[in-house]
């Protein structure tokens, strides 16, 4: 499909007309627009138009599916026709920003934060899942590995595990890199910082607990204050805290010093002090609480784990319309941290099938509408690989029944690997290459999960349609 100017002047009046749009820029599918009134949008004939594949609003922002590569184009012409001088993501960002209410602007500092490094930590855990494919014993042979079967591979799996762990061994550095970003510091302090809370020189976090049996966790003594030398391997609160310290602390200083003395100053006082305080206070008190983060998840789903995985796997893509989504990734790193495994990202992964699979339904129900039909395998394939907006927005929110249909599909779905205590020991691509990063002795009953994932919606969808008709 080309794009023409035609189509873009549709997009334009449909939306409001120039005058409603306030700061415009696109993102590889999407164009994202802050409106001064989205009231003003008239969504039935925006989506009618051929160009369009669907639309919605998040976090402040108006987006119109357009499809990558032609994303580019459209935006070029709405530019040249409204005027509208071309804005960076972070000034839409800024500008969405300021109609936002203080929940809102939470969500999207955390999304601000681990958006950017989660193409490594996705990685990471697609590596990780090559590497137990190759090391567990059983999946392809009886009571053996890969591995052992042909040991000419042991020194591939080695180097496989070492690449795939690196970025979950030094968490905090990536997360404090994107943090001090966010809030306004040198993201390099911030890498320094988070590096600086997983030295060598210090105690693993994971061997905390039997160190503290025992009596030897080794301590600083600073000015007669015994201070524990505890890294912080796979925590996130403690980075998070004391990122936005160390940003404070360097933007202060930089407003007071002087432009020759700022290389010299600013950088180790900075970070000094934010070291002092990390080790003193931030650090003690973000891990407890941490701590109590993880033990009231799990004790929810340990007390009733049918009612939390239902419920979670059903709420998950609502939490998607809202953004509120990003906020459990960080949940999903403090549990893996912490517990070495994340019963949430399973449902996650299974919610993206789901989705799909109501898309895909939509083919059967609207085979006569070439249009839907097109969109509905481009973005039920997308789902399955992981991405869920195009068919969220562009199919199944658009016929409502759809989502209801996926929802629950995926609240079945949710149900049964909670039950079945399924772990995933971090985190991948979500949809059907989830498998990578599930154990193998778990393979069973998430491939059920999965399995239910794909047929009650795309069987709810077709019944539910019967009943749309009608109506």
């Amino acid at each position: 499909m080309s794009v023409n100017r035609e189509s873009v002047l549709e997009i334009i009046e449909a939306i409001g007309g120039k005058e409603n749009i306030n700061t415009a820029t696109h993102c590889v599918t999407r164009l994202r627009l802050v409106l001064n009134d989205e009231g003003l949008v008239d969504k039935e004939r925006l989506e009618d138009i051929d160009l369009v594949k669907g639309s919605f609003s998040t976090n402040g922002q108006f987006q119109i599916v357009i499809g990558q590569g032609l994303v580019d184009k459209a935006y070029k012409i709405l530019a040249e026709e409204t005027g509208v001088e071309t804005a960076s993501k972070e000034d839409v960002k800024n500008a969405a920003a300021e109609k936002m209410n203080p929940l809102q602007r939470a969500v999207k500092t955390l999304a601000d934060i681990f958006i950017p490094i989660l193409p490594a930590i996705v990685t990471a855990g697609l590596l990780m899942g090559i590497n137990n494919i190759l090391t567990q014993p059983g999946i392809f042979m009886d009571d053996a590995s890969v591995v052992e079967a042909f040991p000419q591979w042991a020194d591939i799996a080695s180097i496989i595990n070492l690449i795939a762990n690196t970025a979950f061994v030094f968490l905090p550095g990536l997360i404090g890199w994107s943090a001090v970003n966010r809030f306004g510091g040198s993201p390099l302090f911030g890498m320094v910082l988070g590096l600086m809370l997983v030295h060598p020189d210090l105690l693993n976090a994971w061997g905390y607990g039997a160190a503290q049996q025992e009596g030897e966790i080794p301590t600083w003594n600073l000015f007669g204050l015994n201070v524990e030398k505890v890294g912080y391997q796979g925590q996130v609160l403690p980075i998070l805290v004391a990122s936005w310290v160390l940003a404070k602390i360097e933007v202060w200083l930089r407003k007071r010093i002087a432009d020759a003395f700022q290389l010299l100053t600013v950088a180790p006082i900075s970070l000094l002090v934010t070291g002092f305080l990390a080790f003193t206070i931030i650090g003690p008190i973000t891990f407890t609480l941490g701590g109590w983060l993880v033990d009231g998840v799990t004790a929810i789903f340990d007390a009733a784990p049918a009612i939390g995985g239902l419920v979670y796997g059903a709420l998950y893509a609502p939490l998607v319309i809202t953004g509120m989504h990003h906020t459990f990734l960080a949940v999903d790193l403090q549990l893996i941290g912490t517990i070495g495994g994340t019963f949430l990202w399973p449902m996650l992964a299974l919610s993206n099938v789901a989705q799909g699979a109501a898309a895909f339904a939509m083919l059967v129900v609207e085979k006569h509408n070439e249009k839907v039909k097109g969109l509905a395998v481009s973005s039920g394939v997308s789902a399955w690989l992981g991405i869920t907006e195009p068919a969220m927005f562009g199919v199944n929110l658009r016929y409502k029944y759809p989502f209801i249909a996926a929802i629950t599909g995926s609240a079945i779905a949710g149900l049964i690997i909670t039950v079945g205590s399924v772990l995933a020991p971090s985190i991948g691509v979500g949809g059907v290459p989830a498998f990578f990063s599930i154990p193998s002795q778990q393979w069973g009953i998430f491939a059920i999960g999965m399995l239910v994932a794909m047929v009650v919606p795309f069987v709810l969808t077709l019944v539910l349609s019967k009943f749309n008709k009608k109506k």
